[in-house]
């Protein structure tokens, strides 16, 4: 009997791991690869009272996931992009250039709603850096641009079908709260940096100085395991510190290829039976 009862027991114990085996979830990855093309919009006083009309572009990486500790509520993105500005006065005989690089994060709180709609909020933080080139300058040509920033953010996606293609609708903004940047001072050379003025060379940011937005509508047609991303992306900065005052806008149109890929040890057979959450 004893020995009836430990088999009995081994048995509840493989069945029970067997079980929690097969109800493992699984939490797939979103990658996203984009290009932009539009219209850039330039000033800045530092290098000139003109602004600059032109044209941008830019590479964009983006990864999501649902979260490990609590996957159905809780999602995070990573976001990389670089891109470059053209653009000229209204004379059209100067040339500005632009260029940036963006590192940022964020992760946000989900709600399912009826009719395959999820709307989301949360917060992160970004890395931005890059400069504007003006090439008739001799003294002050460039204007570098650096910030870090805490932001806020969130989304409204939507999972539908156009013409029998699975479709996900998505907006989502973007708003820095609070943070930091980099400004010189007006008329203020960078070789005098180099000598070692480097007073009031990073400043608070907050609305009243610093006022940025990113605004990200897509739509993802699915393809089987391949989609295809359409969408428009604008972004605007506004700071005005030092007695220097930065605007740049940007309205793009994006195109790129996105899909969900499962991150597996090697060798690793995922359960038959599993719980598939999705970042969006």
């Amino acid at each position: 009997m004893k020995l009836l009862h430990a088999i009995t027991a081994l048995l509840l114990l493989s069945a029970t791991a067997f079980t929690a085996r097969a109800e493992e979830t699984v939490r797939p990855v979103t990658s996203t690869y984009t290009l932009e093309a539009g219209s850039a919009h330039l000033h800045d006083t530092y290098l000139t009272p003109l602004g600059y009309d032109g044209m941008t572009t830019a590479f964009t990486y983006q990864r999501a996931q649902a979260m490990k500790f609590n996957p159905r509520h809780w999602v995070m993105q990573l976001r990389l992009s670089v891109g470059m500005d053209h653009a000229e006065n209204p004379a059209r005989n100067a040339t500005m250039w632009g260029t940036g690089l963006t590192a940022g994060w964020n992760m946000t709180r989900r709600w399912r709603l009826p009719h395959d709609i999820t709307v989301a909020a949360g917060g992160g933080t970004a890395l931005n850096l890059g400069a504007l080139y003006l090439t008739r300058n001799q003294n002050n040509p460039v204007s570098a641009k650096c910030s870090w920033t805490l932001d806020a953010t969130g989304y409204i996606s939507w999972n539908t079908r156009l013409l029998n293609i699975p479709v996900t609708l998505r907006y989502q903004p973007t708003l820095p709260l609070t943070g930091i940047f980099f400004s010189q001072e007006y008329d203020e050379l960078y070789y005098e940096i180099y000598l070692g003025n480097r007073r009031n060379l990073v400043h608070p940011a907050w609305a009243g100085n610093y006022f940025a937005m990113d605004n990200a509508v897509s739509a993802d047609l699915k393809f089987g395991s391949t989609w295809l991303r359409v969408g428009y992306h604008n972004t605007l900065l506004s700071t005005k510190v030092s007695a220097i005052t930065t605007r740049m806008i940007s309205h793009s149109f994006v195109i790129g290829i996105s899909g969900e890929w499962l991150s597996l040890r090697r060798g690793a057979i995922p359960p038959q039976s599993s719980t598939i959450i999705s970042a969006y």
